[in-house]
């Protein structure tokens, strides 16, 4: 005889059934709902969705690295464009401050960061990426004979400094400190490049810049180095701007120059790691 279930263990497995199903369908929107979200935090974005363009305020001892790191960027990010303004990081902060519209900054130092973050400026924490240190530059075959910091002091050696304010001047602030020296410079400058510049141009017999900044110029000028340039290692912070409109773009910048990719660059240029 062919037997029947009674009716309500039959209604009884359609709903346990149903409900199965719904089961399975909210987990899955679950799962999907949580790897979109996942996909779109910052510094998960994948390199097909880097696009578009962004300007990257840096300390003027980075110009060389810098520029050949935004031409790494566009090169591994498709429809992206980076466009750079290098000058004195205090002037650079300045510049942020008065509403100048930027996506990242690296500054040459820790305090002018600070000055962007007291200010509101950043997104998230800063993020060190290198060190640089003062080196004496004087003309080629070093004329005037400089061979000390200590040399500097001496008024028949025509010598140009970075302004406090500026990184290189700061550091320089230091060293003078620490040794007791005072040079009577002929100029301060508001960039380290500034300094170089009149230098290898023949207006100074010497002057103060950052390591990388002599390796830079190659022959152009004499490169001294002091002991006491120790005193004040400069570190480089980096990072993405509060006012970015392109914030995925900026990250992935942060991420390039802090990153392998970056860290050899640098080393090559001469910069010590943070």
């Amino acid at each position: 005889m062919k037997s029947t279930l009674p009716v309500s263990i039959v209604a009884l497995g359609a709903s346990v059934a149903l409900l199965a199903g719904c089961g399975s369908s909210d987990s899955s929107d679950t799962t999907s709902d949580a790897s979109a979200t996942e996909s779109s935090a910052p510094g998960n974005t994948s390199s097909s969705e880097i696009t578009g363009d962004i300007t990257v305020f840096a300390a003027a001892s980075l110009k060389a690295v810098f520029t050949e790191l935004g031409d790494v960027f566009e090169s591994e990010h498709a429809g992206t464009k980076v466009e750079f303004n290098f000058a004195g990081s205090s002037d650079l902060v300045t510049q942020l401050t008065q509403g100048a519209p930027a996506d990242v900054f690296a500054s040459a130092d820790t305090n002018n960061m600070i000055k962007a973050v007291d200010g509101d400026l950043v997104a998230g924490e800063p993020e060190n990426f290198a060190t640089n240190t003062l080196t004496i530059v004087t003309a080629p075959g070093n004329p005037k004979n400089v061979k000390t910091f200590g040399d500097l002091a001496n008024p028949d050696v025509l010598t140009v400094i970075c302004a406090p304010q500026v990184p290189c001047g700061s550091a320089t602030k230091k060293v003078e400190d620490a040794t007791g020296t005072t040079i009577s410079a002929v100029s301060e400058e508001s960039a380290v490049t500034d300094v170089l510049g009149k230098v290898t141009s023949g207006q100074a017999d010497a002057g103060l810049v950052y390591v990388t900044d002599a390796a830079g110029v190659g022959d152009k000028v004499t490169a001294v180095a002091f002991p006491e340039a120790g005193e004040a290692v400069n570190t480089y912070p980096i990072a993405v701007l509060k006012g970015s409109d392109n914030a995925a773009a900026a990250a992935a910048f942060e991420a390039l120059v802090a990153g392998d990719a970056g860290e050899k660059v640098l080393a090559d240029a001469g910069f010590a790691a943070p």
